[in-house]
């Protein structure tokens, strides 16, 4: 991706009374009914998304406007910018300008990602093969099947990503078809129009709104809930084998030299926050905050407990589990093999608690072990889904659903929607997150659509 400073002479070249007024238009096609929805400003909207996101939405309105032409003279910023300061530009920045000029924002998805290096990109609206592009900062990112909004540029023989990049949900990406339906397809129409790219210029608005409805939608639905520290509420527990022969008072006695380490019985110990002395405690996040007190009013990090031959850490955060981990570790030493994390949101939490989830082999075993466990589950599972009635696919199994043209394609769909889910475990070395689909994709002889 581009870096911003490629195009800090236009973003001052805005100031300009003529350009200002034009630029206002553009941003209200981007954001008037969003703010007026919710009855807010952009400022409002940049507290509620974070800096980032408000300044990469605003990014695509101004790359938007880059590529508009303007009643008058010379009626393009672009344009006018190059004749008047071209002369002040190296020739990537340049290139890169002259490319957005003519640039159109689509939706793509994302395969064969290369962590820091390269993408390839489907143009899910325009159709054809998937394009190669080269990426460092996105790749790191984006997962297999990923769809994003974006603008694919060619920059000195090569392809790139222009800044205002989208990450696109199931819901974001149907309210999006379903404009683009409206706009320029037939009333009720069930497939995407073919668009032109003078049409698909004209609809730039469109992505940026049903991605800040989705995601504003979700957000107020969802409230992202904090610890007191600030950080997002994921359980994680923390499983370390324990070496063959040691006794559990030997790591009671280590675990009780960990600072704010508070044992309550042989096998248990609650893990306390202790505030250096002079220094106050953070302040968190403005948002929903879960935590426990101890009997002495400080706030529990945490709890250790001997369970057989293991020892079980669990905290509500990744950051807890990181600090928790390394005092373990280090108080334990060659006492505890490497451990295994267990993760879970809240929502997998309170499915659990419903009785609405489905068990999968313990993990309680060393990390190869449990690996080989799930995946050798995860077969089984699948393989008697093949079988069975999928909402997604109308109802049908995917091997009925694989037998058409039309089926096959939504098999595909539903397979890209499991793989680019499960690649999206929080710990990338979890055995979800490791499992691989190519063996369904080939028993449905839907290889060809793996792209």
């Amino acid at each position: 991706m581009p870096a911003s400073d490629d195009l800090k002479g236009l973003m001052k070249f805005l100031t300009r009374e003529q350009w200002r007024e034009c630029f206002e238009e553009v941003l209200d096609d981007h954001f008037g009914p969003v703010l007026e929805a919710y009855d807010m400003d952009f400022e409002d909207l940049t507290e509620i998304l974070g800096e980032v996101w408000a300044m990469t939405v605003w990014g695509c309105a101004f790359e938007d406007f880059l590529s508009l032409d303007f009643e008058g003279e010379p009626g393009n910023i672009v344009d006018d910018y190059v004749k008047r300061r071209g002369w002040k530009e190296n020739a990537q920045s340049k290139a890169y300008m002259m490319a957005l000029r003519t640039s159109v924002m689509s939706l793509y998805e994302v395969s064969n990602v290369v962590p820091g290096q390269s993408l390839a990109a489907r143009d899910l609206i325009r159709g054809g093969e998937p394009i190669s592009v080269s990426e460092g900062t996105a790749t790191k990112m984006l997962k297999q099947w990923d769809k994003i909004a974006a603008r694919v540029v060619p920059v000195m023989g090569k392809n790139v990503l222009a800044g205002g990049v989208l990450p696109f949900t199931p819901q974001a990406t149907e309210a999006l078809f379903d404009g683009l339906r409206g706009a320029f397809g037939k009333r009720n129409a069930k497939k995407l129009p073919a668009l032109r790219n003078e049409e698909l210029q004209a609809a730039a608005s469109m992505f940026t709104l049903s991605w800040l409805f989705d995601t504003l939608n979700r957000m107020m639905e969802r409230p992202t809930l904090r610890n007191s520290d600030g950080d997002d509420i994921v359980f994680h527990d923390v499983r370390f084998p324990l070496a063959s022969g040691v006794a559990p008072e030997e790591i009671a006695s280590r675990l009780n030299t960990i600072r704010g380490m508070s044992q309550e019985n042989a096998k248990f110990w609650n893990w306390v926050e202790e505030t250096p002395q002079g220094r106050d405690k953070p302040k968190a996040a403005k948002a929903p905050t879960i935590d426990t007190t101890s009997d002495s009013g400080s706030c529990l990090l945490g709890n250790a407990e001997l369970k057989g031959p293991f020892l079980h850490l669990s905290t509500n955060s990744a950051e807890r589990a990181a600090r928790g981990t390394a005092l373990v570790r280090q108080a334990l030493g060659d006492l505890a093999r490497t451990p295994l994390t267990e993760i879970r949101t809240v929502e997998q939490m309170l499915a659990e608690r419903s009785g609405k989830h489905v068990d999968t082999p313990s993990s309680s075993s060393p990390p190869e072990i449990a690996e080989q466990g799930v995946h050798e589950f995860l077969d089984r599972h699948y393989l008697e889904t093949l079988d069975q009635p999928v909402a997604m696919l109308g109802n049908k199994t995917p091997r009925q659903a694989a037998k058409t043209p039309a089926g096959r394609r939504k098999v595909a769909d539903w397979l890209k929607y499991l793989e680019n889910q499960t690649a999206k475990q929080p710990d990338p070395v979890n055995p979800m997150a490791t499992y691989s689909f190519e063996w369904i994709w080939k028993e449905l002889g839907l290889r060809d659509l793996r792209q």
